[in-house]
Order: structure tokens, then C-alpha cells, then sequence
């Protein structure tokens, strides 16, 4: 196991399917990605670059993808969801859709090999 999946391991039951499946998803679109920190946090990178976090907090759980453009690009698909600067924040009863998270990944990496 690497520092991302040894991250998840400590969060509940609940919130670890969802962030699991957040990650699952990132590793589908973005197979090269290998596990590291970044900023304080265990993250997915590619090519060197963080691509994506997804975290447990206290009270919600947090996906950061490492870049205000990302969250920007997706807001409008993510009403009533906290987001701020560089971190959409959800809960496992209310996860982010997949379909919106392929987005993330998909404009991340285009930002990291562009």
C-alpha cells in the first residue's frame, strides 16, 4: 500500500467507500498516476505534478485537485456543494457524480501535460 491508501484506511467505514471510489476513478482515467504527498497531503501525481486528493475531515470529506481552474470549470455542475479556491467538499450521502468527477481528472491532467 502506498501513503494514499494507507490515508483512506483511516477513515470510517462510510466515508471509505466513497473516497475510495474517488480514487478508483482517478486511477481508471489516469493509470500512469503513482502515489506521494503533496501540500501535507497523501495524493495521486502525474508526472511529478499533484493530480488529485481526496481526504476525510471531521465533518465532510474533500476533494482537491490541485487547481482553482479545475474547481472553476466545474462549479456550476456542483451547486449546493462547499467549494472554495482548490477544494470541493461532500459528504458520502452526498458524493460528487461521477460524471463530474471525470471532468475533474480529465481537466487536471490536461493541465498537467499541456
Amino acid at each position: 500500500m502506498g501513503v494514499v491508501d494507507d490515508s483512506l484506511a483511516d477513515a470510517g467505514d462510510r466515508d471509505l467507500g466513497c473516497l475510495q471510489h474517488v480514487v478508483e476513478l482517478a486511477r481508471s482515467l489516469a493509470p500512469d498516476a503513482t502515489e506521494g504527498m503533496s501540500y501535507g497531503m497523501p495524493a495521486l501525481k502525474l508526472d511529478g505534478k499533484p493530480l488529485l486528493a481526496a481526504v476525510p475531515a471531521a465533518k465532510h470529506l474533500s476533494i482537491f485537485p490541485f487547481s482553482s481552474a479545475v474547481v472553476e470549470a466545474v462549479a456550476g455542475r456542483l451547486e449546493g456543494y462547499s467549494l472554495s479556491k482548490g477544494t470541493i467538499r461532500f459528504t458520502a450521502d452526498r458524493p460528487v457524480p461521477d460524471d463530474v468527477l471525470e471532468d475533474i481528472v480529465r481537466l487536471r491532467i490536461a493541465e498537467i501535460r499541456k
